[in-house]
């Protein structure tokens, strides 16, 4: 599709889209009204080079709405420049491990994520690849009785469950800021989502889910971990091959995603912009 103001190439997939002929850092309010609906219809805009500084992410992810936190290195690599060793008792390692799990940002928090801006500054040879599911498309792809047995479902989501399924146990003190190992009692959360400007149903799953209400816990990690299974298969995935400069922005309240492995002796400089949920639509409440 060509536009007045960018060209759309949509993915071979159910979602998503490469986005060119536009400067991110230079964009007038028209067009990104129009990027805006563009980004609702795909979940998934992808810009190759767009070699965004730390402050143009910062300010493009704003337009976005207000932000849950400015920015975070998603890396291997430490402030000194030297590469982690790929060791069991780095909690930095660990959290980049779990992130190879389908999942959506923060529904572990009491506000789920509306979306994120993420960029590559430096990418690995091979490997490294992030990959998103289309939960709009799975849910459409639901058999009726599982939509049936699922719709009043909820589940609660929780970082420390994730991690620990990992054998991952954070330290007090440790170089990973934290974020998500809080002492509240975890949100519970229901399986179908209404997304709250498009009106569409998708699935609310991935590995911070557990525990379903009303299941014993083998029935709730079997259903679960089918519901993942299902989801994240063709043509609703698709897995970006990065090179320096490329920015994308998904829609975190309609689609999974995962980092693919790498060789971490080699090093991997990602940053991540997380665009905050409304409250008036992603709070969720203990119970």
């Amino acid at each position: 599709m060509t536009g007045t103001a960018f060209d759309v190439e949509p993915l071979d997939a159910s979602f998503g889209a490469i986005v060119t002929g536009l400067e991110l850092a230079r964009m007038d309010e028209a067009v990104f009204g129009k990027l805006y609906n563009t980004w609702l219809e795909y979940a998934l805009l992808i810009f190759p080079g767009q070699h965004l500084s730390n402050d143009e992410q910062i300010t493009f992810a704003r337009r976005f709405g207000d932000l849950e936190f400015d920015l975070a290195p998603i890396s291997n690599v430490r402030a000194d420049g030297t590469v982690r060793a790929e060791h069991q008792d780095d909690d930095v390692i660990n959290i980049l491990k779990g992130n190879m799990g389908w999942h959506c940002d923060s529904t572990y928090m009491p506000v789920q994520a509306k979306g994120a801006v993420f960029t590559a500054h430096v990418v690995t040879s091979v490997g490294g690849e992030t990959g998103w599911a289309d939960m709009r498309a799975a849910y459409d792809a639901l058999d009726e009785p599982t939509r049936d047995r699922i719709a009043d479902l909820s589940a609660y989501h929780s970082l420390y469950y994730s991690q620990a399924k990992l054998g991952h146990e954070p330290k007090k003190h440790s170089d990973y800021s934290g974020y998500g190992f809080h002492d509240q009692d975890p949100p519970l959360r229901p399986l179908v989502k209404v997304h709250p400007e498009t009106g569409r149903r998708s699935l609310l799953i991935g590995r911070h889910a557990y525990g379903i209400p009303g299941l014993t816990e083998e029935e709730s990690t079997q259903l679960l971990a089918g519901l993942v299974d299902f989801a994240c298969q063709a043509p609703r995935i698709y897995h970006h091959a990065w090179s320096p400069g490329d920015a994308v922005v998904w829609d975190n309240r309609c689609l999974l995603h995962q980092a693919c492995p790498w060789d971490m002796s080699q090093p991997r400089v990602m940053y991540h912009a997380r665009i905050a949920g409304d409250q008036a639509t992603e709070f969720a409440a203990h119970a």
